[in-house]
């Protein structure tokens, strides 16, 4: 590819990403509640997990976990936005419309090469080698830290991420077990708990929630998930229950109140 169509050709690229952004930002402010912005998005992502499952680029089970990921995300959603976060947001997305096409054309002149070929098999096997070598590392550097400490839990807790990223499931999940022993953090549980789902293991997951949930009776997460261990091990009876009494708890304009009740709506 020769350089003079490459340059007009990225232009275009640039600006057809960043169109929306603009407008979005161009545009008059209008009344828009945290809630309607986390069903929004939420719908989005759902709908492009739906894209990439019909596409063949998403498997069943690689599908499922997404989605539930999605889920757990709108669970944990923060409460409402005042007019003063509104606007530094307003803000912050103008510098970003600003900063992103001048920033990655700097770092792309400094070191782009458009013709570049895609890596080969045998580089990301390279790659891959090099990564596990890197967390082999960070286990062995884990393993001399007292167990009960900080740093030993955010390690941890890293690892786990990084293995999950990787489809290591049995993996992240004896990472975020380790990363609890030092204390109890409701939603490094519920990342547990939904590894263990995710990996098929549902009676093991269960077991952990009901453990769990004494100790964070209102967190919205557990309790979903809870829910969700009862209906994967076919008691939809409990689940139903678990998932009336979340319904019950929340205030009418919670953004995951109609996932809920679409989830308990679909138990037979």
């Amino acid at each position: 590819m020769s350089w003079f169509p490459f340059w007009p050709l990225l232009g275009l690229l640039a600006v057809a990403a960043l169109a929306p952004l603009a407008f979005a930002l161009l545009a008059p402010p209008r009344a828009r509640g945290r809630r309607e912005a986390d069903l929004a998005l939420y719908r989005a992502q759902l709908a492009e997990l739906e894209r990439e499952k019909e596409a063949g680029r998403l498997d069943e089970p690689a599908h499922r976990a997404a989605t539930l990921e999605v889920q757990r995300r709108l669970l944990a959603a923060p409460a409402e936005a005042g007019p003063e976060a509104t606007r530094g947001g307003r803000r912050l997305l103008g510098a970003a419309l600003l900063a992103a096409p001048a920033l990655a054309l700097g770092l792309y002149w400094l070191g782009g090469i458009p013709d570049m070929p895609s890596a080969p098999y045998a580089l990301r096997q390279e790659a891959a080698t090099r990564d596990e070598e890197i967390l082999g590392r960070l286990r062995e550097r884990l393993a001399q830290l007292p167990a009960d400490s900080e740093q030993a839990r955010q390690g941890w807790e890293l690892l786990g991420n990084a293995e999950r990223s990787r489809g290591n499931l049995p993996a992240a999940a004896e990472a975020y077990r380790r990363a609890l022993r030092g204390s109890f953090d409701a939603e490094l549980t519920g990342q547990l708990a939904q590894v263990l789902l995710e990996d098929g293991k549902v009676e093991e997951a269960g077991s952990l929630l009901r453990a769990a949930l004494p100790q964070a009776p209102q967190n919205i997460g557990l309790r979903f998930l809870a829910g969700l261990a009862e209906a994967r091990a076919g008691r939809n009876d409990s689940a139903r229950a678990a998932w009336r009494a979340l319904i019950a708890d929340a205030p009418p304009e919670a953004p995951w109140r109609a996932m809920v009740e679409r989830r308990m709506n679909e138990l037979p």
